[in-house]
């Protein structure tokens, strides 16, 4: 397991997070049980969750993952060593159950938030508390086009400086300790940073945005602002739903993923996407890869990348996700990706 620096906070990250947004959908508290153990013995103690999981995010459900998390602390102990994340859900997205729809980004909702997710996961503190989209609208989950009438309508919108203080008075009680963002776009990122420094407020340490080889869109602008800013990437859906797997190749449903199970999963389904996926399939299998090393191994190698976020519904691919990172790619199967993707950039962004 290799270990990267979270920003300038000191803190080495292992470069393989564990993600649970199925936890209590797809995956019962005991199968969460099995994950979160296996994961800490192989040196992942590095875990994120959210307010809104599971997903797809359900009245009934909503909370689950969170509690579930913290009913594995409160049996087996050890809080102090792991890094936990959660995050905080924006307006329009994770729907009106969430906190009676009380879901924009000022003090009073972000301490009313931070309460019911401390008390979920039974613990005093957060390491890493994110905002899990902008509250503002913009280009996130897929969305294409800026500009519209949607998007210039913001004068509800929580300004960021407001969001910035309530969420440092929060680091100063000492209930998270660092905060990042997600879903965020190079303007907002660059705008929180600079307020920080012009404020004296805490800086946003990461950014959780997807990142795999049908959406490299981070690459664009984000990536140069890890460069000069020093903020990392926690890459999510890194194998596309499943379809970076193979498993979905030649129309296979295979009964219990994701997809199969949840029609508004179609994000990377497209034909460009299928055509993509089954040509980086070919070239994994020319260079006695799996589709899945291949796509996990390409992600770590990236300059940017602090931690990739994997999922997963059972103990076996679960295993196989962290083997996989132990490939690394030659220059040859490198040069390979970059062949395919500029023949089809980005067909799932």
């Amino acid at each position: 397991m290799q270990f990267k620096p979270l920003a300038n906070t000191g803190i080495l990250l292992p470069e393989i997070c564990l993600g649970t947004m199925t936890f209590g959908e797809q995956n019962t508290q005991a199968d969460a049980f099995q994950q979160l153990d296996y994961a800490l013995e192989r040196g992942l103690n590095f875990w994120d969750t959210a307010e809104m999981y599971p997903v797809p995010p359900k009245p009934d459900t909503q909370g689950s993952t969170e509690r579930i998390i913290g009913n594995w602390i409160a049996e087996r102990g050890g809080r102090d060593k792991l890094f936990l994340a959660s995050k905080i859900a924006g307006p329009s997205q994770g729907g009106s159950h969430i906190r009676d729809g009380k879901t924009k980004f000022v003090a009073s909702e972000i301490e009313s938030a931070l309460d019911q997710s401390l008390t979920r996961l039974q613990t005093d503190y957060i390491d890493l508390y994110q905002l899990h989209w902008p509250q503002r609208p913009t280009n996130f989950f897929g969305k294409l086009g800026y500009g519209n009438t949607e998007a210039m309508s913001d004068q509800t919108v929580t300004s960021l400086e407001e969001t910035l203080i309530a969420l440092s008075n929060e680091i100063k009680k000492g209930r998270i300790r660092y905060i990042g963002l997600s879903n965020e776009t190079p303007w907002g990122t660059l705008k929180f940073l600079h307020l920080a420094e012009k404020l004296g407020l805490e800086k946003f340490v990461s950014v959780q945005n997807p990142y795999s080889l049908l959406n490299r869109t981070y690459e664009i602008g984000m990536s140069e602002i890890a460069h000069y800013e020093g903020i990392g990437l926690l890459a999510y859906s890194p194998l596309a739903f499943g379809y970076l797997t193979g498993k979905f190749r030649n129309g296979a449903r295979p009964a219990n993923a994701r997809v199969t199970l949840f029609s508004r999963f179609s994000r990377y389904s497209n034909p460009e996407s299928e055509w993509a996926t089954e040509q980086y399939a070919q070239l994994a299998e020319k260079h006695g890869l799996t589709l899945t090393q291949l796509a996990l191994a390409f992600i770590k190698q990236q300059f940017f990348v602090t931690s990739t976020i994997i999922g997963a519904t059972n103990l076996d691919q679960l295993k196989e996700n962290i083997d996989a990172f132990d490939v690394n790619l030659s220059e040859e199967v490198l040069k390979g990706i970059e062949d395919i993707h500029r023949q089809q950039p980005n067909p799932a962004p």
